[in-house]
C-alpha cells in the first residue's frame, strides 16, 4: 500500500519522487576559494519545479536497488590486488563509518567465494590505533607501525603501503593516488557551511575537488549527491557511480538489552529525533512546536552526541523535550521500535541512513521532502517543508489522528527498506573495482 501525500499536484515524470511542492532547486556555485561565499541558498529552497534530469553513471544507470549484478560472472583467472583505506576504523561511528564498516564486511563475505578469492587479493591498511578491527576472513588486516595518524597517515603512510587499486570509503583518501575509487558521501560543507567549523570547512573544500579529479572513479550514495558533485563541478556524472547504504545491520541490534526497552523518560508516546546537533540537521524546527506536541500528549526525544566539527545549536527548554545524548545501537533499536514516529527534519542529507533504519524497524517516518530523502523513503514516508513548523505539526497531527495510516506506513516502510542491501552494494563495488584492472581477452569472448 502506497502512502500518498495530501494535495500532491501532478509533477510528471522525475528522476526521483517529488512530493507536494517540495523539490530541491538545482544549484549553481563558485568553488574556487574554500571560504568564498557560495551563490546558492544556505538552506535548500523549495520550488514547484522538478529536479534536473539525471545523467547516466559509469555503470550505465543509477543503482537499481532490486537487482545487483552477478558478482562472480566471467571473472578472470588472474589475481589482482586491492588495498582498502582503513582509517575509518579509528574514527567515531557516524553514518560514514557505518557505511565503510558494512561495505567492507559484506565484501569480505563475497570474497570468501572461491571464484572471487582466485581473482582478487584484498588487504585493509589500518593505523596502529585502529587494529581493533572487523571480523574479517578473506580480507587481510595490516596495521601500520608508529604513531602517525590522522591526515598525515592518509596522505603519507597509506600511499606507500598501497598495492593495486585503492578503495577509500569515508570521503577522504590520499591525493597522490590515481588508481583510486573514493566514496564522497555528500557536499554538506558546500550546502550547509554554517554547520561546520572553519578549519573543517577549509580542509574539505580544498581536498575534495582534488580527490574527485584524480580518482579513477567516484562513488556516492544517492542520486542527489551525484547531482551535487556535478553541480559544484567536482566531478562529471559519467565518472560517478551511485552505491547506496543497506539496512541489514539492524538485524544485529538487540533492543531487549537497552534500558529504553522497558524504561523511557516518561510513559507518554514520543516523537524520536536522531542526529548531531549541527545546524543543517534542523532539530530546532521541532523545538518550535514542542509545546503543541505536549498538548497532543507527545514527548520529543532527541538522541545524538555533540561533534567538535559542528557548530552548536540552541536547545529547547520545553518540559516535554528530553536530550538523550549518545545512544548505543541497541538503544537505537528500542527507541525506533517504541516511537510514535521518527522525525527527520534535515535541510540536506547525502543519504539519510536513520530514515532507512527507522523504516526497517517498523517506525513511521516523517521527513523533509528534499535532498536525498525522497529517494530513500519513496512512498513510505510523509514529507514536509523543513522550514515550516506548522507543516511539521500538521503531519504529526495527521498521523496521530489516523491509526490506519500509521499501520500502512509501517508496512510500506518495511518493503522500502528491503530494497537497500549491503550485499548488493558490496557486489557493485567489487565489479567497479575489477573494471580498473586490465581485462584479459577471455572477458570479451
Amino acid at each position: 500500500m502506497s502512502i500518498q501525500r495530501q494535495d500532491t499536484p501532478d509533477k510528471g515524470t522525475t528522476p526521483w519522487p517529488v512530493h507536494g511542492d517540495f523539490s530541491c532547486r538545482s544549484m549553481e556555485a563558485r568553488i574556487e576559494d574554500p571560504l568564498s561565499p557560495i551563490t546558492i541558498p544556505r538552506q535548500q529552497e523549495f520550488t514547484g519545479h522538478a529536479p534536473a534530469p539525471v545523467a547516466r553513471t559509469s555503470l550505465g544507470t543509477f543503482f537499481d536497488h532490486t537487482n545487483a549484478p552477478d558478482s562472480t560472472a566471467r571473472l578472470p583467472h588472474v589475481q589482482h590486488r586491492l588495498t582498502i583505506n582503513g582509517r575509518f576504523l579509528t574514527q567515531n561511528l557516524t553514518g560514514v563509518q557505518r557505511y565503510a564498516r558494512e561495505i567492507v564486511s559484506a565484501m569480505d563475505t563475497l570474497l570468501q567465494d572461491e571464484q572471487w578469492n582466485a581473482c582478487l587479493k584484498a588487504t585493509i591498511i589500518v593505523p596502529s590505533d585502529g587494529t581493533n578491527c572487523l571480523d574479517l576472513r578473506a580480507i587481510r588486516v595490516q596495521p601500520t607501525l608508529g604513531r602517525v595518524g590522522g591526515p598525515m597517515w592518509t596522505q603519507c603512510v597509506l600511499p606507500l603501503m598501497s598495492r593495486g587499486a585503492l578503495l577509500s570509503l569515508g570521503n577522504i583518501g590520499p591525493v597522490i593516488s590515481s588508481n583510486h575509487v573514493i566514496c564522497i558521501h555528500d557536499l554538506n560543507t558546500y550546502l550547509a557551511p554554517e554547520s561546520y567549523s572553519a578549519a573543517f570547512r577549509i580542509y574539505y573544500r580544498t581536498i575534495l575537488p582534488i580527490l574527485a579529479k584524480r580518482a579513477a572513479r567516484v562513488v556516492t550514495v544517492s542520486n542527489f549527491s551525484a547531482q551535487m558533485l556535478n553541480e559544484f563541478k567536482l566531478c562529471p556524472l559519467e565518472k560517478i557511480t551511485v552505491i547506496p547504504n543497506g539496512h541489514e545491520h539492524i538485524k544485529r541490534w538487540r533492543p531487549e538489552r537497552s534500558p529504553y526497552a522497558s524504561s523511557l523518560p516518561t510513559g507518554r508516546p514520543f516523537v524520536f529525533v536522531l542526529g548531531s546537533r549541527a545546524r543543517h540537521k534542523n532539530v530546532e524546527i521541532l523545538f518550535d512546536i514542542a509545546r503543541e506536541l505536549d498538548a497532543l500528549g507527545l514527548d520529543l526525544l532527541v538522541a545524538g552526541a555533540p561533534n567538535r566539527y559542528f557548530s552548536p545549536v540552541a536547545q529547547s527548554v520545553a518540559s516535554n523535550v528530553h536530550m538523550l545524548g549518545f545512544v548505543t545501537d541497541d538503544d537505537l533499536a528500542a527507541l525506533y521500535q517504541n516511537a510514535f514516529c521518527f522525525a527527520f527534519p534535515s535541510l540536506t542529507e547525502g543519504f539519510g541512513l536513520p530514515a532507512l533504519e527507522a523504516m526497517a524497524l517498523g517506525c513511521p517516518v516523517i521527513a523533509s521532502g528534499c535532498a536525498s530523502l525522497p529517494e530513500v523513503c519513496g512512498d513510505a514516508a510523509l514529507y514536509v517543508d523543513p522550514k515550516s513548523p506548522q507543516a511539521w505539526l500538521d503531519q504529526i497531527k495527521r498521523l496521530r489522528a489516523d491509526p490506519n495510516l500509521a499501520a500502512a506506513m509501517r508496512a510500506e516502510g518495511l518493503r522500502q527498506a528491503s530494497r537497500f542491501s549491503w550485499t548488493k552494494s558490496a557486489q557493485l563495488y567489487l565489479n567497479l573495482l575489477m573494471s580498473l584492472f586490465p581485462r584479459p581477452p577471455a572477458w570479451f569472448g
